[in-house]
């Protein structure tokens, strides 16, 4: 991911989804401003196609994030995909992997409170895509194991983050 300067860095009380917008415009991915409140934007992945959401809670102040994969659990995979996702999420540092039921699709979240500060630094919201993506990117193949690899959670963890040592 390209590292951009912002001309909202030094621009107090920018609302944090104009912030986001900036950040995911320069990095010329497709981009919608669903609502004053939501942003929907797409990154064309090495594994697939991930749909990101950014919403705006003026209640919690905090904003919601979350990448969802495209591929679909089917049912006779869930008790399956659940205990990978258990295992998947306890090796996460931020966020966590679940189900968005409403659709089958796996997905990373992640929420940001923003309590106190008066907005979202472009960095932070680097961070949060470099993190995101990265994961979603490591443990994209752990769910294809699972769910059409026919794999145990365990095998398929395991073969899905193996990192070769040395030079080919």
């Amino acid at each position: 991911m390209a590292q951009v300067d912002y001309y909202l860095e030094d621009t107090p009380e920018v609302p944090p989804l104009d912030v986001v917008e900036q950040v995911v415009s320069n990095q010329g991915w497709r981009l919608n401003r669903v609502r004053e409140e939501e942003i929907a934007a797409e990154y064309n992945g090495k594994w697939c196609d991930y749909s990101l959401h950014f919403a705006w809670s003026d209640e919690f102040c905090a904003m919601h994030f979350t990448c969802a994969f495209d591929i679909r659990v089917p049912e006779r995979k869930q008790k399956a995909i659940n205990n990978l996702l258990a295992l998947v999420n306890d090796k996460l540092w931020l966020g966590h992997f679940c189900i968005w039921q409403d659709e089958a699709l796996p997905m990373y979240r992640h929420a940001f409170p923003l309590r106190g500060t008066d907005s979202i630094s472009p960095q932070q919201v680097e961070d949060l895509l470099e993190t995101a993506i990265t994961e979603c990117e490591k443990f994209y193949p752990a769910f294809q194991y699972v769910i059409w690899g026919g794999k145990d959670p365990a095998e398929a963890i395991e073969a899905s983050i193996l990192e070769p040592i040395g030079e080919a």
